[in-house]
């Protein structure tokens, strides 16, 4: 069947148009039995290569947009923490104010509060002396004089005499 003659050198016409019918009908069958498959079978690996790529890209952008959500989410939680130490530095420095004036209007109210007891006993006490000196006084002078002063007079010259020692303090 496929016997070439190399003797001769010269090519069989029979044989060649026998290989050529021979090669189409193979490739009339390839088409037939393997080429749909393996067209279909390179279709399906080219989508599935195309729908990983999609995929990956899908994923990468995803991550992408869910690490500027986290940063965004960590911003936002600096910035709230930032915010609540400023608002408790002010809050501290309010109250540290109104704990200084507080104190400051309790020792103010202490002060005048003592300045006014101190009057008061001030006054009491020189009332007090008044009442002794003139008592004293009134009876030194009647132990002196031997006779008896009016009380009113008596005290009245003591009153002057008091309210002179009150005005040189």
């Amino acid at each position: 069947m496929f016997s070439y003659s190399v003797v001769g050198a010269q090519l069989y016409t029979g044989d060649m148009v026998f290989v050529m019918i021979s090669f189409l009908i193979l490739m009339y069958l390839i088409k037939l039995i393997a080429w749909k498959p393996i067209t279909k079978m390179m279709q399906k690996r080219s989508d599935k290569i195309a729908s990983d790529i999609d995929s990956a890209k899908d994923s990468r952008d995803k991550a992408a947009e869910l690490a500027k959500q986290r940063q965004a989410e960590l911003d936002k939680t600096r910035e709230d923490a930032n915010k609540l130490i400023t608002t408790a530095k002010q809050n501290g420095q309010q109250q540290r104010e109104q704990i200084i004036e507080d104190a400051r209007n309790e020792a103010s109210n202490l002060k005048s509060s003592a300045e006014k007891d101190i009057e008061q006993q001030r006054q009491e006490a020189l009332a007090n002396s008044r009442k002794d000196v003139a008592s004293l006084s009134i009876e030194i002078a009647s132990k002196i004089i031997s006779k008896e002063l009016n009380e009113e007079d008596q005290k009245g010259l003591v009153d002057s005499y008091i309210e002179g020692l009150g005005k040189q303090k």
